[in-house]
């Protein structure tokens, strides 16, 4: 990927796989990621991260989307989401 520490290429556009999915739990007031026998409690910047996971957007555009958003240095940005999007693809909560 151009100028990340991700070993994910910048051009592979992130999905949440079929089961999978972001949900809101009212009654305890957070975002959770759902598989079947999984859940993930979420952080307001995985979120972030996970909302843009749409299937339409190429992870150097989320990426950029991100570095713009949190007025962060990209490189940071690009291997904090490559680390998180990797460790969920390792675990089947994420296609690449």
């Amino acid at each position: 990927m151009t100028g990340s520490n991700s070993a994910i290429p910048g051009d592979r556009v992130p999905r949440l796989p079929r089961g999978v999915r972001l949900r809101y739990e009212e009654r305890r007031g957070e975002w959770m990621l759902l598989a079947p026998e999984r859940i993930f409690k979420l952080d307001g910047i995985a979120l972030e991260i996970l909302k843009r996971c749409d299937g339409r957007a190429s992870l150097d555009a989320i990426i950029d989307d991100l570095a713009q958003l949190f007025e962060a240095d990209r490189a940071e940005v690009a291997g904090d989401v490559g680390e998180l999007l990797s460790g969920l693809a390792a675990k089947g909560m994420l296609e690449l």
